[in-house]
């Protein structure tokens, strides 16, 4: 008999490509031990091991030609990441040796592994919920100390518990409620509606802080798109070059430098701000600066935060002010006055005024960035933060559903309507964690994965 997809033993790569110390090769499936002992040869067989050791032996290729000597650690099922009888083989960092090694594993019966597949099989095989797993993928791709906590948080499954609490409230106020219908005629009353109405409006509470998280969770998840925005030679490219510490955007007094979008980021008390430094935005008939003030146009409309540099000395540019309220919105706009070195007088319009030559204000300048970035938000680290748009799309969903079941309630339906939505409601908050879910969800979610994990 065939064994079906998620039988199968898979084989991946678990450390990156290329040259290195020493490479990962992650095997995992019912044949793990069988299939790594056709190719290993130490002291004792693999599968006579126990779990969690690690043992020193060779690897040969199918003509028994040594390929190298390896540390093969074992893993027995269920006490592995993916639940499953797995194998991790350490290796010499060559991609030769490790393709050699991969390949003759594919000759003994096991496949390649799909992106994603070993975390997969470990939420399947009911190691890790659904928002675990995704939060496997964030730890991965974490830049800022900001975004590395938020994934532990939802590793660690404080999004998950959150979940099932409400989980368990709205199955058990649905089946008294349900549990009433049995006994309609006897007039027996489980649960009162000023309980029921009470649970709503508790959970309603808690969906309600959750969405309140969902836009500083994309911040520190994704980071901040920051566009410089300005007229020629008012200091955008000076102030990158301040931030980053070193030349990177070429600064001069003739007009038009900046031809193209330079993309840089800074890393501000753990939140990740992607700056776009752009052309300067005027007239030109020189064709690519042209093009390059097009795109600038783009990155505006794409920002989630504007600063708008000025020249305190040249004053306040109202006609390119009002050419970026026609691309972006006024509250996205910070207005930075460069060059306060050369002058001090007031400029009522600022929002802050820097010097991008000396570093003078860039302090406050930072400030206004994060304030704008999550406003006077403040959460610790044991706070449940929602960053997916799956998660926010669910619990919307499932507020939806508990307005309804209020809404009967008042409407005085009987006890079916109340019950119906309240158990859509819970299959929304089921299908954050992954005890409702399809395979199309599923698939979209692991094929974001890189192979090997």
């Amino acid at each position: 008999m065939t064994l079906s997809h998620n039988e199968d033993t898979i084989v991946a790569l678990a450390t990156p490509a290329g040259v290195g110390a020493i490479s990962v090769i992650r095997v995992s499936g019912p044949q793990s031990f069988t299939s790594v002992d056709k190719i290993f040869q130490g002291k004792s067989k693999l599968a006579d091991c126990h779990s969690h050791t690690i043992h020193y032996g060779k690897i040969y290729d199918p003509v028994s030609i040594v390929i190298d000597d390896v540390l093969v650690s074992v893993f027995k099922c269920p006490h592995s990441y993916t639940g499953e009888d797995s194998i991790e083989i350490s290796t010499h960092g060559s991609s030769l040796i490790t393709e050699k090694i991969i390949s003759a594993l594919v000759e003994s019966g096991v496949r390649l592994a799909e992106p994603g597949e070993f975390t997969k099989r470990a939420f399947l095989n009911g190691r890790l919920d659904l928002t675990q797993a995704e939060a496997v993928a964030d730890v991965i791709n974490s830049r800022t100390e900001a975004s590395l906590r938020g994934a532990r948080n939802q590793l660690d499954g404080l999004l998950s518990q959150k979940v099932e609490w409400m989980r368990e409230i709205l199955i058990n106020t649905s089946s008294l409620i349900e549990l009433e219908l049995d006994f309609a005629e006897e007039d027996v009353e489980f649960m009162s509606l000023d309980k029921v109405l009470e649970n709503l409006d508790m959970i309603e509470g808690e969906i309600d802080a959750l969405l309140g998280t969902y836009s500083f969770g994309r911040v520190i998840k994704d980071g901040v798109n920051v566009a410089l925005v300005g007229e020629t030679n008012v200091g955008k490219s000076s102030l990158l070059n301040y931030l980053l510490k070193e030349a990177r955007a070429i600064v001069s007094e003739i007009p038009g430098t900046t031809r193209d979008i330079i993309r840089e980021d800074l890393s501000i008390d753990g939140i990740l701000f992607k700056l776009f430094d752009t052309a300067g935005m005027r007239t030109s008939e020189d064709v690519i600066e042209k093009e390059g003030i097009l795109r600038s146009r783009d990155a505006v409309k794409s920002a989630d935060i504007v600063l708008f540099m000025n020249d305190i000395v040249a004053g306040f540019s109202s006609d390119l002010y009002r050419e970026l309220l026609e691309l972006t919105s006024e509250e996205r706009i910070i207005k930075v006055f460069n060059k306060f070195d050369l002058d001090r007088s007031d400029s009522p319009e600022a929002d802050v005024k820097i010097s991008a030559k000396t570093g003078e204000g860039i302090n406050l300048l930072f400030a206004k960035l994060k304030e704008k970035a999550v406003g006077s938000q403040n959460y610790t680290e044991k706070t449940a933060i929602i960053s997916s748009l799956r998660h926010y799309n669910a619990m919307n969903s499932a507020k939806e559903y508990l307005r309804n079941a209020r809404t009967s309630i008042q409407n005085k339906l009987t006890g079916e309507f109340v019950a119906l939505d309240l158990r859509n409601a819970e299959t929304s908050l089921s299908e954050i964690i992954g005890k409702v879910t399809s395979d199309d969800i599923l698939n979209n979610i692991f094929a974001k994965f890189c192979i090997g994990k």
